[in-house]
């Protein structure tokens, strides 16, 4: 299995049949300067966290353009349903689709979803949502959305064991890095764990540092991959 780092919270997976994107902010992020439709090519799945433009992304372009299937809760699959996109899987917390390779479960996350418009009119795009991915082969990854810490963490731990955590540090809109770092270490067991969301913009953190230093003598399980580059998990 293959990952790719696009900056901010935006990745895509490689495995099987399957190529996943999840959260696809590429246009406009600062992290990200390569070519949207090389970097997204093939892609067959769209997995999204909550509707915030810097989540939500370039969703609707990708999907009208490769066909991709969009998984989200049900709010903001039909918003994404009504921006032309074909192939639509809504969801809420706690259900779970099954693909052909690899199944995606949404679980609590604790922050906000909606999209603005031009006009700066407000769209409820319903509850924001962690990502819990469990492949046929290959790990199990959890990638936690944007969020705050919270004490069913443990019970996400316990149903699902996930081997790779994506976890948002950059304070302000999530939790930051200390209150993160808190988080892998009293809830999961991860494996290896991958921090974002943290120095996209001025307000956000703009390194890992006070996680790396709060992860104290389990700082050996982050990993921080180069943006644009794949790596095996």
């Amino acid at each position: 299995m293959k990952l790719t780092y696009f900056g901010h919270s935006a990745f895509r997976i490689d495995t099987g049949s399957s190529v996943i994107l999840i959260d696809p902010f590429l246009s406009g992020n600062p992290h990200f300067n390569g070519d949207v439709a090389a970097a997204t090519e093939g892609t067959t799945h769209i997995l999204l966290s909550h509707g915030h433009a810097d989540h939500l992304g370039d969703t609707v372009d990708i999907a009208s353009r490769t066909k991709a299937k969009v998984a989200a809760t049900f709010e903001l699959a039909n918003f994404v349903g009504k921006q032309g996109v074909e192939a639509i899987e809504p969801m809420n917390t706690g259900g779970t689709v099954k693909f052909e390779d690899f199944s995606v479960t949404l679980t609590q996350a604790f922050h906000s979803s909606s999209w603005i418009d031009d006009e700066g009119a407000i769209t409820y795009l319903g509850m924001p949502n962690g990502l819990m991915l469990h492949f046929q082969d290959g790990p199990t990854i959890f990638h936690m959305g944007d969020t705050d810490i919270f004490f069913d963490m443990a019970l996400i731990e316990e149903l699902h064991h996930p081997a790779i955590g994506i976890v948002p540090i950059g304070d302000r809109f999530t939790m930051g890095g200390a209150v993160a770092a808190l988080a892998c270490r009293r809830y999961f067991n991860f494996q290896k764990v991958i921090p974002v969301h943290y120095g996209t913009f001025p307000p956000l953190d703009q390194n890992a540092d006070k996680f790396r230093e709060a992860m104290e003598g389990e700082a050996d399980k982050i990993l921080v991959p180069r943006i644009g580059e794949a790596f095996e998990v």
